[in-house]
């Protein structure tokens, strides 16, 4: 196997810590978090005590000012045990950075430090009923009165919407200007007129609280718009890169999860009077699946080395997002099929990840717009 050299001996240390804090505090649980479908509040008090929360911000802002090499340390570690429920990384790597690259001191010194120790949890509201994929086609308006502006519309299948105490609002603030009619708004549950709706129930990701959300003629001053007036859909298209990089992080970890849970099953599963890992089809399917995760794994590395960088494009991100995406799912439907009837039942954690792994083929931007993304670069 082609040794990683994308870590070091610091990253390890960080890895190391990380798995007791994962194998303490979040394997244990996460089955009750998925029958509740919601992580516990004081998870995420304590990996920001830890520093596992908002790592890439800057030390005056209660990060700790490293690369995003340690958010995929993150990822993967949350991938390696299934843990599919904490929405640390959105919180840390998406919401966060939106928040550093484009607020003012004044956003950045209210919210930043909350959200590194957990205090504050962050989610972005893109989606809508009618608008997926198509940012351009967002509903939500903000209409400027005076010192705010006053926003109106509704988001869905928001992440960390339930527990979430702000949120960056995709918005338009003009109806006739396209993509330069798009603003980005940081609004927090203390706003009147903001309310969540139902915790939506998913086929996979149980654990992950998702949920809906509704702006009823919320006042957002004037000061909580991000960046300038009219650059959202600028601002989302600088981030989404990373965004996507981060979900082919978490494919491939999941993945070879799947992988070493399936092999533990087929060297303890006997049948013919020995263990299935003898038999040629089986070896040879465990086979197909490493090749395709080491495959996969050298890419993502590549992209990780890239971004940290400053050299990650967008179709290069895009790439990575709908190829490992795509290998997560067919990897571990191969899993679950040689676990049999066992791979079909929840308690297996191949089940559940087998599950948790649609989604990745669609949020981030569904695999077919990737594709179009890609396509343009030709």
């Amino acid at each position: 196997m082609i040794p990683r050299n994308l870590y070091n001996a610091d990253h390890e240390s960080f890895r190391d810590a990380l798995r007791r804090f994962t194998e303490a505090e979040i394997a244990p649980h996460h089955t009750h978090w998925e029958e509740q479908g919601y992580v516990d509040r004081a998870l995420w008090l304590k990996a920001g005590a830890s520093g596992y929360l908002c790592p890439t911000m800057p030390e005056e802002y209660g990060g700790v000012g490293v690369d995003e090499s340690y958010s995929a340390i993150v990822l993967e570690e949350l991938g390696r045990i299934g843990a599919s429920g904490p929405g640390f990384t959105l919180h840390s790597d998406i919401v966060a950075p939106y928040i550093l690259h484009n607020g003012s001191e004044f956003l950045k010194a209210k919210y930043l430090p909350k959200m590194a120790t957990g205090e504050m949890i962050g989610a972005i509201a893109m989606t809508e009923p009618g608008a997926g994929s198509d940012l351009q086609g967002v509903k939500t308006t903000a209409v400027k009165d005076g010192e705010d502006y006053i926003l109106n519309g509704c988001k869905t299948f928001i992440t960390n919407g339930w527990l979430c105490d702000l949120v960056i609002v995709v918005a338009k603030t003009s109806l006739t200007e396209g993509s330069k009619g798009i603003s980005l708004f940081v609004v927090d549950t203390s706003m009147a007129g903001f309310t969540k709706g139902k915790r939506l129930h998913k086929m996979g990701m149980s654990a992950q609280d998702t949920s809906e959300l509704f702006f009823d003629n919320v006042r957002v001053p004037v000061a909580n718009l991000l960046g300038e007036e009219g650059r959202g859909f600028a601002y989302l298209m600088q981030e989404l890169p990373w965004e996507r990089l981060q979900i082919a992080i978490s494919a491939v970890s999941t993945a070879r999860a799947g992988l070493e849970w399936t092999v533990q099953y087929a060297r303890d599963r006997k049948a013919f009077g020995k263990p299935i890992i003898s038999l040629q089809t089986v070896a040879h399917t465990l086979a197909e699946i490493k090749t395709e995760i080491e495959v996969t794994q050298t890419f993502v590395d590549r992209c990780i080395e890239e971004k940290v960088a400053g050299k990650l494009d967008a179709a290069t991100a895009s790439m990575a997002k709908y190829w490992a995406s795509e290998m997560q799912f067919r990897m571990l439907d191969k899993c679950v099929q040689l676990h049999g009837g066992y791979g079909y039942m929840h308690e297996y954690p191949i089940a559940r990840a087998w599950a948790d792994a649609r989604v990745a083929r669609i949020y981030g931007g569904t695999n077919e717009i990737m594709k179009e993304l890609i396509a343009r670069s030709l």
